[in-house]
């Protein structure tokens, strides 16, 4: 069950807010453990009990049927007057004018073979067209490109668009606000709201995601239309002794995702305990993957490195064992909890010392960096330091957080506001970011980011008639939903 509201584990000055920082999970009513995150809230009596809906396993299977049942049954060529809708489990060969593959030039009247959510082979049209036979859809003045992926995302929150506005003095104060914002929100709302996030997400031409929810029990009522790697986002900053019983709780919820993760929120809301356990349930051969936030605010660097300021002040009211901060940046607090070889995908990284990049170059730990540019820009954030961090030979992946802190969940939009902000960046390095980067980031290397056999048939085209040196810069420039090939079914991760 989740909690009736996020007063119910937190208890706050009420100069402070009643509704304050992510929770804990703590007893619910019926005596069973409820959710692992905090700022659980209103409760409309639709209570999610996975004892009553049955096994992991049997939720699984419920939910990949609904999903197969919402699937697209044709190909979805929107805006392409030239291409015929095909079924999505046939075979096809789709024609463009350029297609971007990531993997080397661009092919110029170049076309994809698909069969049964597969490509199968690519090239140029006439090569293609030769090696195989199939009926053609012609998307005409188009580039066919891989659909992108959103590395780091909180589709709980859809729900909140426009709700909460820039902070005015810290990061803090936006904490105090969502929270306020979510405890009038329902187990139903968040539903709707992660299902209405998976729609606009596959509209925009996402065809992969890594969603961090604190509701891991919701997964099998909801429908995602995009693949999903789900994250189960974990805080313990009340009770860092439940941190095993946590994980293991968490673990047993996520047997009903296909591919899923375990997120300790942050060094400031997780424990080092808790770090550890997620690495260990990760080395256990459970195949789940780690991501974290770090890094991420001023408000995060002077708690750690000076003991001192707004969100130090908050968690010390609310009881946190303060001990581990004055004296160390969060990149070297994290980095001294978890073992640096295991792979972590890391979002914001934003607050990074000179000390800190030495650090970097000294212990080279296995991380990925998701970058949000429109949620950095709404929160103000010192500038992300993308030049020192791909020479240091990071991963560097764009992602959109939340609707709290943005508009909506285009990709596209995230790759304009990156190049805004370093337009000596090259347009296909950013296309990168959104589409190969990612999938590399999520283990998905074999399966997407790229236009190449074997991979699946995710595929987005937009509109281009313009010569071959504009193609990237176009992509790039793109503004509005793209042409969305093939069905991006949730149940082929």
């Amino acid at each position: 069950m989740l909690p009736r509201k996020a007063s119910d584990i937190f208890t706050i000055p009420a100069s402070r807010l009643s509704s304050c920082l992510p929770a804990v999970a703590g007893a619910s009513e019926d005596g069973e453990r409820s959710s692992l995150q905090s700022g659980h809230h209103a409760n409309d009596g639709n209570t999610v009990n996975s004892a009553r809906a049955g096994s992991p396993s049997r939720l699984r299977e419920q939910r990949q049927r609904k999903t197969r049942a919402l699937a697209p049954r044709e190909w979805r060529i929107r805006g392409a007057d030239a291409a015929a809708r095909r079924p999505s489990h046939g075979f096809m060969i789709v024609r463009a004018r350029f297609i971007v593959t990531m993997d080397g030039p661009p092919i110029a009247d170049g076309a994809v073979a698909v069969s049964n959510g597969r490509m199968v082979d690519v090239g140029p049209a006439a090569a293609v067209k030769a090696r195989n036979s199939g009926e053609v859809a012609d998307l005409g003045e188009h580039v066919l490109l891989p659909g992108l992926i959103n590395a780091h995302c909180h589709l709980d929150y859809t729900c909140l668009r426009g709700r909460i506005r820039p902070p005015s003095a810290s990061f803090t104060d936006w904490i105090l606000s969502i929270n306020a914002a979510k405890a009038d929100l329902s187990t139903n709302d968040y539903i709707a709201s992660i299902n209405d996030g998976f729609a606009e997400a596959r509209r925009f031409g996402t065809v992969a995601v890594a969603n961090l929810t604190a509701f891991p029990e919701l997964i099998p009522q909801v429908q995602p239309l995009v693949r999903t790697t789900w994250f189960a986002e974990l805080i313990d900053v009340r009770s860092p002794a439940a941190a095993h019983e946590m994980v293991d709780r968490a673990m047993r919820l996520l047997e009903a995702a296909e591919d899923s993760g375990l997120s300790p929120h942050a060094p400031f809301t997780a424990s080092r305990k808790l770090y550890r356990r997620c690495v260990g349930a990760a080395k256990d051969g459970h195949r789940l993957r780690l991501t974290t936030h770090l890094a991420e605010s001023r408000d995060e660097m002077a708690m750690f490195r000076d003991g001192t300021g707004p969100l130090y002040d908050l968690l010390q009211g609310i009881g946190r064992d303060m001990s581990d901060c004055g004296g160390q940046t969060p990149l070297a607090h994290f980095l001294s909890a978890v073992d640096t070889a295991q792979p972590w995908l890391v979002a914001h990284l934003n607050e990074l010392t000179e000390s800190d990049f030495q650090l970097l170059a000294q212990t080279r730990p296995n991380l990925a960096v998701v970058h949000s540019p429109r949620s950095h820009r709404f929160f103000g954030h010192t500038a992300f330091p993308f030049a020192k961090l791909r020479a240091l030979g990071f991963n560097i992946c764009l992602g959109t957080d939340s609707l709290a802190s943005n508009q909506d969940l285009s990709l596209f939009a995230e790759m304009r506001e990156f190049q805004s902000s370093f337009p000596e960046v090259a347009p296909g390095e950013i296309l990168s970011m959104a589409t190969r980067n990612a999938a590399a980031a999520l283990g998905k290397s074999e399966v997407l980011g790229r236009v190449a056999r074997g991979h699946f048939s995710d595929l987005i085209a937009v509109p281009f008639a313009g010569p071959e040196q504009a193609l990237f810069d176009a992509i790039v420039a793109f503004e509005g939903e793209p042409v969305a090939i093939g069905t991006g079914k949730a149940n082929q991760n």
